[in-house]
């Protein structure tokens, strides 16, 4: 018979195990990935495509901003269909659902700028009131904004139409910065990357609200991508590389495949074990 110290270490191993898969269960079930450096890399990477990728359809493929529009927002249905079907997160699934919508929501400030006029501080501020409406409206149905429990079609809803406003207002703040208070392209991006740094010392540092940073941090991402896309894409003469939104866009969807495919051997390796 085991003695009472084996019996001990047998109950709590059963305890760590339960856990363990708890944890993994936990995980599965929700529709959104885990937030790790790479999600922040391969966020950043999909919001510089949403940048130059609107602007390469737009202008160089001549789709206008109205054909942009409607075709990237038929793609974006179906793709958030596909995504609203899938039981569990998928890599490419979602992933091609945050490339989608963050070229749909730059093209609703481009809308409201090119073809309303609309300046850019009242657009900044419309976002950021329909912003905070949305958040309000999610946390008094699902008292949470927590992303660790995507696992119903409501939570779910919420979540994406909140994706979509933090890259509508990330593209109207980032070129009020950029263009309005003309630091120029890299600047800017240094100045957002500023900004991320101090959202993510008040979490690791100081303890701050995750849920809170996690947002800042989300919605800042979005004019640091617009700044890298655009000094990597526009010409010398307006301070940027010259590279072309194709050269760029083809770079970034390159790497973002990439990554997506790590990101999915990681995933196939964890649940494994």
């Amino acid at each position: 018979m085991a003695n009472s110290g084996t019996q001990e270490y047998i109950r709590l191993g059963f305890m760590n195990q339960s856990k363990a898969t708890d944890h993994t269960l936990s995980h599965l079930l929700n529709k959104v990935p885990e937030v790790t450096i790479w999600f922040w890399i391969i966020k950043v990477l999909c919001t510089t495509v949403g940048e130059t990728a609107a602007d390469y359809l737009n202008e160089t493929l001549h789709f206008g901003l109205t054909g942009t529009t409607l075709a990237t927002s038929i793609a974006l249905v179906g793709v958030l269909i596909w995504q609203f079907k899938s039981k569990q997160y998928k890599p490419g699934i979602y992933w091609l659902a945050v490339v989608l919508i963050s070229v749909v929501g730059t093209l609703i400030t481009d809308n409201l700028t090119d073809r309303f006029n609309v300046n850019l501080i009242t657009s900044t501020t419309i976002f950021a009131v329909v912003l905070a409406s949305v958040f309000a409206a999610w946390q008094s149905k699902e008292h949470t904004l927590s992303i660790h429990s995507i696992r119903t079609t409501r939570r779910e809803a919420f979540y994406w139409l909140t994706i979509l406003f933090t890259f509508a207002l990330g593209t109207a703040s980032g070129d009020l910065v950029a263009e309005k208070v003309n630091i120029g392209y890299w600047k800017s991006a240094l100045l957002f990357c500023g900004l991320i740094a101090v959202v993510a010392i008040a979490h690791k540092i100081f303890h701050a609200n995750a849920i809170v940073t996690f947002w800042a941090g989300y919605i800042l991402t979005r004019p640091l991508g617009a700044s890298i896309g655009d000094y990597m894409s526009q010409a010398k003469a307006d301070g940027g590389l010259a590279i072309g939104t194709t050269g760029t866009s083809a770079v970034f969807l390159g790497v973002i495949g990439l990554v997506v495919v790590y990101m999915a051997r990681r995933e196939a390796i964890a649940v494994r074990h």
